[in-house]
């Protein structure tokens, strides 16, 4: 069972369980696309999103509370606002247009993407860039070892030992019932 505790303090350290935690759902992800298309208001995406108001609230307000966007007061309307993105939540786009072109090469209708962004310079198509592994080749699962890193817990020290090699899980002492 201490291991058990363990491996959930280590999930609650991690960064992608805590990036998942801020932002790890359809209707966050949603919103945050709407705000890098330059949607501020409040009624603009739940227009745009077709979200019930309630949860847009709700999401807003999380989104807010993590430091992702910011809340400003509109001076010419008394008591309403406008979401905008901070430097954390424009930090995100990378993320987001992974996210996005692993859809639009895996899910999109045969059509292509809804949507492509491009340079506003030369209004040429933004080409996505290949994740490289050390040598220049593309990035597969089989280049990558995975080691503790400086922040790690003491269980992923030892789970992933100095060597990277991930260290067997200690089978469960439980009776099988649940």
């Amino acid at each position: 069972m201490a291991d058990v505790k363990r491996s959930r303090i280590a999930n609650r350290e991690c960064s992608v369980a805590r990036a998942m935690e801020a932002i790890g759902d359809r209707w966050s992800i949603l919103l945050l696309r709407e705000a890098y298309y330059g949607v501020k208001r409040f009624d603009e995406f739940q227009y745009y999103v077709g979200i019930a108001p309630n949860i847009l609230s709700t999401r807003l307000k999380k989104l807010v509370d993590a430091g992702i966007m910011a809340k400003i007061p509109l001076p010419e309307h008394a008591g309403r606002y406008e979401y905008v993105l901070t430097e954390k939540g424009r930090d995100f786009f990378p993320t987001y247009l992974a996210l996005k072109k692993w859809g639009d090469d895996w899910l999109a209708e045969p059509a292509g993407p809804q949507v492509v962004f491009n340079d506003r310079f030369n209004g040429e198509e933004i080409k996505y860039p290949e994740v490289l592994n050390a040598r220049g080749a593309p990035l597969r699962l089989e280049d990558i070892e995975i080691v503790p890193g400086s922040g790690a817990v003491p269980f992923n020290r030892k789970r992933f030992g100095a060597d990277g090699k991930p260290v067997a899980a200690k089978p469960s002492r439980s009776s099988g019932k649940r």
